[in-house]
């Protein structure tokens, strides 16, 4: 560099920054041999804070407002070096300008998905995905924690970081929510609160805050969600009978179509099967006539008995115990008897069951009731 570059660097006394990206988090500011000249004026703007940095210490910190450098408004800086006039000035130092506004729509999601137990299904996998905004709060702890000397920090480098932390603790607080999966939808803003309640000690260790965090979806596998849709589709269906007759209906009334000539086939078939079968049972009878032409009396053909299905085997309940202000279970009937013998499980243990409304004793519940009647009493202690 010659000495005309040296001179401009030397009467260069604006130490200001303006950034037209969305992203830069820190910058700092060039000058020739990191040479500060006394008296210079430091513009900082809304949004901003710039950081000194002396020999490598931090010297100081100054929020938005115009600022010129002299001893009398820098009492840190003195007591680390003193300012001479003139262009010879031994005071060496970085300034650093940090982006104090948020940093909007960052996004974060599960790369794998979260394991948590439902009450209703059972172990169920979980994916999230949501957007999160940050801000730098302390830029002093931001330069020493994080970005060093960096001289062009973005926040591609710390959104990263974040979002491990954020979903270590989403999968933490999905699992201890123990929130049914179908109602997960109306709770995502108590979840969010959980997940910034639990990140906010760490990144405040970085300087930084997370001002706004939402949780956008939550969903499961592909396969139990087409499960749940079946489910759905048979619960909007109602009665599976009545509905195979109204579609039938719906076909036989528009003529022309396939669906009702498919119909009419079908119902020809059947016709003509009927009268087969009616001439048949007549030359049967004629074929049975006496020698005078008459024939013995009618005998009813035997019809084939039409079996009914047997029933479905009933659907034994699982049940919930809530032992200590925590949740255990499933258990089965039998299970529970178990429990009974064993001491664990009495009359005011509180339970639940898919289609309960709310906890109750176990000795409310005709089921359970029983299993305390018929329970053998404890056994007696052991002989001395």
């Amino acid at each position: 560099m010659g000495i005309l570059d040296f001179l401009t660097g030397e009467f260069i006394d604006v130490i200001a920054w303006t950034d037209d990206t969305r992203d830069t988090m820190v910058w700092r500011f060039e000058r020739y041999d990191h040479a500060i000249k006394y008296g210079a004026k430091l513009t900082v703007r809304e949004g901003q804070a710039a950081v000194f940095v002396h020999e490598g210490q931090i010297a100081d910190v100054f929020g938005p407002g115009l600022y010129q450098l002299e001893t009398n408004n820098m009492p840190v800086l003195t007591t680390l070096q003193h300012w001479d006039h003139g262009f010879s000035s031994p005071f060496k130092s970085e300034i650093y300008f940090v982006n104090t506004t948020r940093f909007n729509d960052l996004k974060w999601g599960t790369k794998n998905p979260v394991i948590c137990r439902d009450p209703e299904f059972g172990p169920v996998r979980l994916r999230a995905f949501g957007t999160y905004s940050m801000r730098v709060t302390d830029p002093a702890k931001f330069m020493a924690e994080i970005v060093g000397t960096d001289g062009e920090f973005t926040s591609d480098e710390i959104s990263f970081q974040i979002r491990n932390v954020i979903v270590q603790e989403f999968s933490r607080a999905v699992a201890a929510s123990s929130i049914p999966v179908l109602d997960m939808a109306a709770n995502t803003a108590d979840l969010g609160k959980l997940v910034v309640k639990a990140i906010e000690p760490v990144v405040a260790n970085y300087g930084l805050s997370t001002p706004e965090f939402y949780i956008e979806n939550i969903s499961l596998p592909e396969a139990v969600e087409a499960a749940l849709d079946k489910r759905t589709s048979m619960g909007i269906v109602g009665d599976l009978n009545k509905y195979m007759q109204f579609n039938a209906a719906e076909a036989m009334a528009q003529p022309g179509s396939g669906a009702a000539a498919g119909m009419g086939a079908a119902m020809g078939a059947g016709l003509g099967a009927g009268m087969g079968m009616a001439m048949g049972q007549t030359m049967a009878g004629q074929a049975m006539a006496g020698p005078w032409g008459m024939a013995p009396a009618a005998q009813p053909m035997a019809q084939p008995a039409a079996m009914a299905p047997p029933p479905p085997p009933p659907v034994e309940k699982v049940w919930h115990l809530a032992v200590n202000g925590e949740t255990q279970g499933p258990y089965g009937r039998g299970h529970l008897g178990r429990m009974v013998s064993e001491g664990s499980f009495s009359r005011d243990t509180l339970v639940w069951t898919p289609g309960q409304d709310g906890w109750k004793p176990a000795g409310e519940i005709t089921e359970l009731a029983q299993l305390f009647t018929i329970a053998p009493p404890p056994p007696p202690p052991p002989a001395q």
